[in-house]
């Protein structure tokens, strides 16, 4: 019979109601209940997959929840965590850790000494292109990486009020980016120097943040990562990379609704990318709890691990500073 796992999700939110949906149509998951301080969000999440609303004290004092789907607001995760791991759950917190570095660490020492699992939610690194160019890259079918460039765009920035309590772009929105980094090339940065501006988008500047981004990083090895960002791409969700190696170039391009290409007189043309990352990675995001899931059910460890989680927020730490003191900045080993 197959094991099935009791999992409470906190946020009825937009990342919340996608993993929600996951965890409902597995096999191995049992929704068992909504934590929001939205009663109307949480109760419409809930009754749409016959779990139930629970305070966060309630689902963490629950015997039956053995884990915890952490979907809330980024100034709630570290709380949470904490006061999961001292429940004995396992814990899935989706990025960042938290704003705060040290308040990161803080949870990586409670999850240890709890001795629970703690995934963090880097979906990008399930998503089946991306995992298929990093399985290539490490047999070899290119030679050593020497340059990695990313490219990240949202198609429109979020509300200036967001933008507000966000943590600023490099904790927000390259999150992802630094931990894309770290996967694919397989080291840590040495070195890192960040930009950025606001072109056309000055309310964004208002709120204090970037709405454009440019960041070099090297690492011990040697390679060389660029990353460039925009929260406009008029087009659409822009989300690629390629990697240039000793003996070639491997390239994961976008993910269209549909693959057909239209051949005219005139022009040839396909569809733009899509609207955004809930449907870019949708994908991703069932493979991921997949994933969770299975570690539970066999005791295996996660791909995606609290310490990456860290490891990725000091570096947008660092991009943050370099950016604001206008200069490079070395890592010390």
């Amino acid at each position: 019979m197959t094991e099935r796992i009791d999992v409470a999700v906190f946020g009825a939110g937009r990342i919340g109601t996608i993993h929600a949906g996951n965890l409902a149509r597995h096999a191995r998951a049992r929704l068992r209940c909504v934590v929001d301080m939205n009663a109307e969000a949480a109760t419409a999440l809930a009754g749409r997959h016959g779990a139930r609303v629970a305070s966060a004290d309630e689902a963490l004092a629950n015997p039956a929840v053995r884990a915890v789907m952490i979907c809330s607001s980024t100034d709630t995760h570290a709380d949470l965590i904490q006061r999961a791991a001292a429940a004995g759950k396992a814990i899935f917190c989706e990025k960042p850790v938290d704003l705060d570095v040290e308040r990161a660490r803080a949870c990586a020492a409670a999850v240890r000494a709890a001795g629970v699992t703690c995934m963090i939610g880097f979906q990008r690194r399930f998503d089946p292109t991306f995992a298929a160019l990093k399985r290539r890259l490490d047999a070899g079918e290119i030679g050593t990486p020497e340059t990695l460039v990313i490219t990240s765009r949202d198609p429109a920035p979020p509300p200036v009020e967001y933008l507000a309590r966000s943590g600023g772009v490099f904790k927000d929105m390259l999150i992802h980016d630094f931990d894309i980094f770290r996967w694919i090339l397989g080291d840590e940065a040495v070195a890192v120097h960040a930009t950025g501006g606001c072109p056309g988008l000055p309310g964004v500047a208002a709120a204090g943040d970037l709405s454009h981004t440019a960041v070099t990083l090297r690492t011990r090895g040697g390679a060389l990562c660029q990353i460039n960002t925009s929260r406009r791409a008029a087009y659409g969700y822009d989300q690629r990379f390629e990697v240039l190696g000793s003996r070639g170039l491997l390239q994961a391009g976008n993910v269209r609704p549909t693959q057909v290409v239209a051949w005219g007189e005139q022009s040839i043309s396909s569809d733009t990318p899509e609207a955004f990352f809930l449907e870019r990675y949708r994908e991703a995001y069932a493979l991921e709890i997949e994933h969770f899931l299975d570690a539970l059910c066999h005791g295996t460890p996660v791909r995606t691990t609290l310490e990456d989680g860290i490891k990725a927020l000091e570096l947008a730490e660092l991009a943050t500073r370099s950016w604001r003191e206008g200069r490079s900045l070395d890592i010390a080993a």
